[in-house]
C-alpha cells in the first residue's frame, strides 16, 4: 500500500503555509499560501523478519537417537556435531552391500571365453597338404603313362575340393570365433555393470551409516525439532538445504502436532527416516522480506532507504535498506499480485532484536523531491480528467488551476507545474468552492 508521507524533522518550509479563513467560517473553507518544502513519498508493504539461513537436520534411517550432543539454545559452529542416530537396520543393509561388492569384484564377469578353431584347421590344413606330396610321389614310381597321369589328375582334383573345403571351414571358424568374441563382451559388460551397481549400493549404504552422525551444516543457534515456520530469506538456503548425504532436509517436523505434547524427539527415543531432529538457525545477519504490490513495485530501486515498524515493538524504527526485488511475482493476502523485496535490517543500539517470523511493516522511501514548490495534498482534487487546485486570482475571486504533481507525501504534495511561490490556494472546503467566489 502506498503510503505518501512527510519524515518528521525531515520538511524544511521556505514559505510557511498559513491558513486564513475566507470570512464565511460556516462554509468551512480555508486557504493558505504555496511554499517550498521536502516531500518524501513512502510505500507501505507488509513483512516479516527473516534469519540468514536455517537447515533441520532429519534423521537419514530408522532407528533410535543414541546422542543428542546440544540443547535448545546452543550456539553451534559448522561441522559440529550435534546427535547421533543408532540404526541397525541401516548397519545391516551397509554389511550385506560390502559381501555383494566383495563377490562382485571376484566374478570374471565371462571375459575369458576364447576357442582356438583356427590352429585346429591350420594342423589339417598342414597334414592334407603333406598327404598329397606323398600320393604325387607314390605315382611317380608308375611306368605306364598313361596310368601315371590318370593317377595325378587324380590328385590333383581331391586337392582342389580339399582346398574348397578349407576355404569354406576357414570362413565358418572366423565366425564362429567373431561371435565368441562376441559372447566374451557381453559377459565382460555384464559383470562390469554388476560392479558398478554393487559399488553404489555400498556407496548409498555408507552415506547413509555416515549421515547417523549429524553435522552442523551451518553455524548458528540450536532449536530442537523441526522449523514450525519459514524462518530464512532464501538467500542462502537452498545452498544449505538439500546437501546430500547429511539428513540436512527441510522440514516442519514430520507429525501433527499435538496440543500438550512435546514435538521433539528425546534421547533413545525411536526415529524413522525423515524425523526432524533439530533446526540450526543463522542469526547472524536479519533481513526483511516484504510484499509490495504491482501497483507500486517500479517504484522501489535497490538502495533504497526505508524503516521498518514491527508489531512487537511498535515504539522504535529500524533503519532498513532495499537489497534486491524479486523477479517472478506472488499473490498478495488480498489475491492480487505482489512482489517480495528482500531488504537488510539494522537494529538501533538499545532496541529489541527482532526475532525471524516477526510481523511487521517496512515504510520505503520510494520518492523525494527537496526544496520543491509545494501545497497540502487537500488542496489538490480531480474533475474531468484533470488534477486541479482552486487559486485566489488577482480580483480575489476563486479560479480553478490545472496543476501537475510529482512526488506526493502524505501532508505535502510537489507540484511542477501551475503554481509559484507566494500563490494561494484553497485547502479545505475545495467541494463548496465555485468559480468567482470571493477569496481572502
Amino acid at each position: 500500500m502506498r503510503r505518501p508521507m512527510v519524515l518528521a524533522g525531515a520538511v524544511t518550509v521556505l514559505v510557511a503555509l498559513s491558513a486564513a479563513s475566507c470570512g464565511n467560517d460556516d462554509e468551512g473553507i480555508a486557504t493558505a499560501e504555496v511554499g517550498r518544502a521536502d516531500v518524501v513519498e513512502i510505500v507501505d508493504a507488509p513483512a516479516s523478519v527473516v534469519a540468514r539461513a536455517a537447515a533441520t537436520l532429519t534423521s537419514p534411517a530408522e532407528g533410535t537417537l543414541a546422542r543428542l550432543a546440544v540443547t535448545a539454545g546452543d550456539q553451534v559452529a559448522k561441522g559440529q556435531v550435534v546427535a547421533v542416530v543408532d540404526s541397525p537396520t541401516a548397519q545391516q543393509r551397509l554389511r550385506d552391500a560390502k559381501k555383494a561388492l566383495d563377490l562382485a569384484k571376484r566374478s570374471t564377469g565371462g571375459g575369458g571365453v576364447r576357442v582356438d578353431l583356427s590352429g585346429s584347421a591350420k594342423h589339417l590344413d598342414e597334414a592334407a597338404a603333406k598327404a598329397f606330396d606323398q600320393a604325387r610321389a607314390a605315382v611317380a614310381y608308375i611306368a605306364d603313362p598313361a596310368l601315371k597321369k590318370a593317377l595325378l589328375a587324380q590328385v590333383d582334383a581331391a586337392e582342389q575340393q580339399y582346398a574348397a573345403a578349407s576355404k569354406a571351414v576357414t570362413s565358418a571358424v572366423r565366425g564362429v570365433q567373431r561371435g565368441l568374441q562376441s559372447i566374451g563382451s557381453a559377459m565382460s559388460a555384464l559383470g562390469a555393470a554388476q560392479k558398478l551397481q554393487a559399488q553404489q549400493a555400498y556407496d548409498l549404504a555408507k552415506a547413509t551409516v555416515d549421515a547417523l552422525t549429524l553435522r552442523a551444516p551451518i553455524a548458528g543457534v540450536v532449536q530442537l525439532g523441526g522449523a514450525s515456520a519459514p524462518a530464512t530469506s532464501g538467500i542462502d538456503l537452498s545452498s544449505l538445504l538439500g546437501a546430500a548425504g547429511g539428513g540436512q532436509t527441510p522440514s516442519t517436523g514430520g507429525a501433527a502436532s499435538i496440543p500438550g505434547v512435546s514435538q521433539t524427539v528425546p534421547e533413545g527415543g525411536l526415529v524413522t527416516a525423515g524425523t526432524a531432529i533439530l533446526t540450526v538457525v543463522d542469526v547472524s545477519e536479519l533481513g526483511l522480506v516484504a510484499e509490495v504490490d504491482e501497483t507500486d513495485i517500479l517504484l522501489v530501486k535497490p538502495g533504497l532507504d526505508a524503516e521498518v515498524e514491527l508489531d512487537a515493538a511498535t515504539d522504535v524504527r529500524y533503519p532498513s535498506r532495499v537489497a534486491s526485488i524479486d523477479v517472478l511475482p506472488t499473490a498478495n493476502a488480498r489475491g492480487g499480485v505482489a512482489y517480495r523485496v528482500r531488504l537488510t535490517l539494522t537494529p538501533p543500539s538499545g532496541a529489541p532484536t527482532p526475532r525471524p517470523g516477526m510481523n511487521a511493516v517496512a515504510h520505503l522511501r520510494v520518492r523525494q523531491a527537496n526544496s520543491a514548490v509545494a501545497v497540502p495534498a487537500a488542496a489538490v482534487f480531480t474533475a474531468e480528467g484533470q488534477v486541479l487546485t482552486w487559486v485566489r486570482g488577482p480580483d480575489g475571486k476563486a479560479e480553478r488551476r490545472p496543476v501537475s504533481v510529482g512526488v506526493s507525501g502524505e501532508d505535502l504534495v510537489q507540484i511542477t507545474d501551475g503554481l509559484q511561490p507566494g500563490d494561494r490556494v484553497v485547502v479545505r472546503g475545495t467541494d463548496k468552492v465555485h468559480p468567482g467566489d470571493e477569496l481572502p
